[in-house]
């Protein structure tokens, strides 16, 4: 509810939500000058910031919510990984609650423990990945534990404990930066003029220019997340997934599955539209960002199939005899940023000092 009011007043375009806003504008003021102080001492070299002996790319956001950070970082990965770099992940493993930190991820982790989007990342990809809200203390563990060559910050912009050799901002291209205004007023963990002094934006589903305000501060990039092969649960699902039609009520093109989708993300109607495009008929089940899933919420939702995201995923793996799948994506990029990455890369080994 507190979730829908906020997207209300961020993104809305009624009057009275934008009015409302404005009861908020103290609490901004409050956190404009906090993040602000917090930002300049980086920018001064503060002796307070670690500065790893590898680059560091960041991989965040000016707003809360789902913007596709994952998706970008899998696909820094890849993109790494091709050109010969051996890349870690530093992650706060939001969700998650561990009673030892820096801790170094494993594919037998609970989300519980080390959050739901670091263990997605290390089970995609099997990139050494580790989780601590001191962003400075999981880069140093890292180093120590795992033969890597280049860290990615994953949601790390605001985290100016560690030092970075490049920032990669993501950006909806749909909801853009809502009304422009500082948390709790508005979206925004930074404000707009920030992007300037980021390497890249990147713009998730960019529904045209006119979302695009801020293209004029950065080097801008184009990504679209394309929908991968369904991944079932276990046997028994991919038995039914195979002699079946997911949502289609054509009995001559197999038994139809009523389709239950189920997302805790950040931005969970854009789950639902990939499942419209994809033409599966479906029910959405919208549960809060990294929500911990409980047998209650499954048994109102069975016996129907369930399709949910691979973050949620991670998480819904605990109950062994669920009945569905989930639907991987991957990021398709615009050519040009690995260019301005492996560009600033190779200033850092020729220079070895970071660009603040």
């Amino acid at each position: 509810m507190l979730t829908r009011f906020f997207n209300w007043i961020w993104y809305g375009q009624s009057i009275a939500g934008r009015l409302i806003s404005w009861l908020f504008w103290p609490l901004a003021c409050v956190f404009s000058i906090v993040s602000s102080k917090r930002r300049a001492r980086f920018v001064k070299g503060d002796a307070f910031a670690y500065h790893p002996p590898v680059p560091v790319i960041v991989v965040g956001n000016i707003s809360v919510g789902g913007t596709g950070k994952s998706p970008l970082t899998v696909w820094l990965i890849e993109q790494l990984r091709a050109n010969g770099f051996k890349p870690g992940v530093v992650s706060r493993g939001y969700g998650g609650s561990s009673d030892v930190y820096p801790y170094f991820v494993t594919e037998t982790d609970s989300p519980d423990t080390v959050g739901d989007e670091p263990l997605m990342i290390h089970l995609r990809t099997g990139a050494p990945v580790v989780v601590d809200p001191n962003r400075a203390n999981a880069a140093k563990h890292l180093l120590g534990q795992a033969d890597i060559d280049v860290v990615i910050s994953d949601d790390g912009l605001q985290h100016y404990g560690l030092s970075r050799t490049v920032e990669l901002v993501v950006v909806d291209g749909k909801r853009g930066v809502g009304n422009g205004h500082l948390l709790p007023m508005g979206p925004l963990r930074e404000p707009v003029a920030r992007l300037s002094a980021v390497d890249a934006v990147v713009v998730n589903s960019a529904d045209g220019n006119d979302a695009l305000p801020f293209t004029q501060v950065a080097p801008c990039f184009s990504m679209e997340i394309v929908p991968g092969e369904l991944i079932c649960f276990n046997s028994e699902s991919q038995a039914l997934l195979d002699g079946s039609q997911l949502g289609k009520s054509d009995k001559e093109r197999g038994l139809p599955i009523n389709v239950e989708a189920l997302a805790g993300i950040g931005n969970p109607q854009r789950f639902f539209n990939t499942l419209d495009q994809l033409g599966i008929a479906h029910r959405p089940n919208v549960f809060p960002d990294h929500h911990d899933y409980s047998a209650q919420d499954l048994e109102k939702l069975q016996p129907n199939f369930i399709l949910t995201t691979e973050k949620d995923a991670v998480k819904l793996r605990q109950f062994s005899h669920i009945l569905g799948a989930y639907l991987p994506v991957s990021a398709q990029v615009q050519g040009g940023l690995i260019d301005v990455i492996l560009q600033r890369l190779n200033l850092f080994s020729q220079h070895h000092q970071h660009k603040y």
